[in-house]
C-alpha cells in the first residue's frame, strides 16, 4: 500500500513538471540552468530524488528554511545519531577572513575531492571552482525567517556553476551577480559588522562546496543548532583566538561579539580552547588590538586554497 502511494505521488510530481515544461512559459521549471544542474548530477541523483531535493532547496530556499525554523525544537539533549545525521548531510567550515578572501580571489581552476582532513564528514567534501569563480549574492534564508533580522539580508554568496546561474534564473529579485571586487567588499563589510565567514557543503548540492555565508549569531540556524542543541554544524577554521594580556583592557567587546560564547572576562579576556572555532570576529572587534588568531593543528586543517591546491 505504501509503495503504491509513493509511486502515485512520484507520478503526479513528474506529470506536473512535464505539463509545466510543455505549456507553462511563466512557471516553466526546467530552464537552462536546471538542465545543467541535472546533467552534472547525473541519472543517479535524478532517480534517488536527490535532484528533486536540490531543486526545491535552491528554488524556494526562503520557504524551505522558514518551514525548518517553524518545526518544533528538538529535545534539550538530542540523541547522538540525530545530532550527527544533520551535520553529516549539511555542514560548514569556519573561514578566517583571509581564507574567505582567497577563495574569491582565485585566478585559476581548482578541483579538490575527499577533503576529509578539512571537512571531517562522510559526504559533501569536494571543492570545485573555475577561477575566477562566479559569485552571486543571495537573500540569507536564516535572516529572512526572523521577525527582526540583522541587516542587510542579502549576504549569502553562492559560488561556482551551475549554482550561480540557477539562483539568478529562479530568484532574480533576491539575487545579483557580483564582481570579485564587489564580493571582497561584501566580505569586508560583514566582517566589520562582527559576522563570521563560513564555507558550506551539502550532499544535495552535488556533494560539494557551494556557498560562503556571512553568519550572525542572532539569526544563523547553524550557529543556533550548535549553541542550543550541540549539533556539530560547523567545524573549526584550524585556528584559535589568543589574548595578549598586556594589551587587553578588559572592555568586554570581544565577549559580546563571540558567536560561540567562548570568551569570558577575568581581569582580562579568557578563551575556552575547546569551544573556540577560530572565526576571527573577536580580532576584528577588539579596539585595543589584543586579540589575534594562531594556528592550532589540533583544531584541524584550514580551508586554505593556496596550500590545498
Amino acid at each position: 500500500m505504501l509503495r503504491t502511494v509513493i509511486f502515485i505521488v512520484i507520478g503526479v510530481l513528474l506529470t506536473g513538471i512535464l505539463v509545466l515544461w510543455l505549456f507553462g512559459e511563466r512557471w516553466r521549471p526546467f530552464r537552462l540552468s536546471t538542465w545543467r544542474l541535472l546533467r552534472e548530477g547525473g541519472l543517479k541523483r535524478f532517480f534517488n530524488f536527490s535532484f528533486l531535493h536540490t531543486y526545491i532547496y535552491m528554488r524556494w530556499t526562503n520557504q524551505y528554511v522558514k518551514i525548518l525554523f517553524s518545526l518544533p525544537p528538538p529535545p534539550p539533549r538530542p540523541k547522538p545519531r540525530s545530532k550527527t545525521w544533520l551535520s553529516d548531510h549539511y555542514h560548514g567550515k569556519v573561514l578566517t577572513p583571509e581564507h574567505a578572501h582567497m577563495i574569491i580571489n582565485l585566478n585559476h581552476d581548482i578541483s579538490l575531492r575527499d577533503l576529509e582532513q578539512v571537512i571531517p564528514y562522510p559526504v559533501a567534501r569536494d571543492l570545485i571552482l573555475k577561477g575566477p569563480p562566479d559569485v552571486v549574492v543571495y537573500e540569507c534564508a536564516c535572516r529572512h525567517a526572523q521577525p527582526n533580522p540583522c541587516k542587510p539580508t542579502q549576504v549569502c554568496m553562492i559560488v561556482g556553476q551551475p549554482f550561480t546561474d540557477f539562483v539568478l534564473e529562479h530568484n532574480p529579485q533576491s539575487s545579483r551577480r557580483l564582481t570579485q571586487a564587489e564580493a571582497l567588499e561584501l566580505l569586508e563589510a560583514e566582517y566589520k559588522r562582527g559576522h563570521l565567514h563560513s564555507a558550506w557543503f551539502k550532499d544535495a548540492m552535488l556533494d560539494r562546496f557551494y556557498a560562503i555565508c556571512n553568519c550572525c549569531k542572532c539569526c544563523c540556524g547553524g550557529i543556533n543548532a550548535m549553541a542550543r542543541y550541540g549539533i556539530p554544524m560547523m567545524v573549526s577554521s584550524g585556528y584559535i583566538a589568543k589574548v595578549d594580556e598586556t594589551s587587553c583592557t578588559a572592555c568586554g567587546t570581544c565577549v559580546g561579539s563571540c558567536a560561540f560564547g567562548v570568551l569570558s572576562l577575568n581581569e582580562v579576556s579568557k578563551v575556552n580552547w575547546e569551544k573556540c572555532m577560530g572565526c576571527g570576529v573577536c580580532v576584528g572587534q577588539c579596539t585595543s588590538e589584543a586579540m589575534s588568531l594562531v594556528r592550532d593543528e589540533k583544531k584541524g586543517i584550514p580551508l586554505d586554497v593556496r596550500l590545498l591546491s
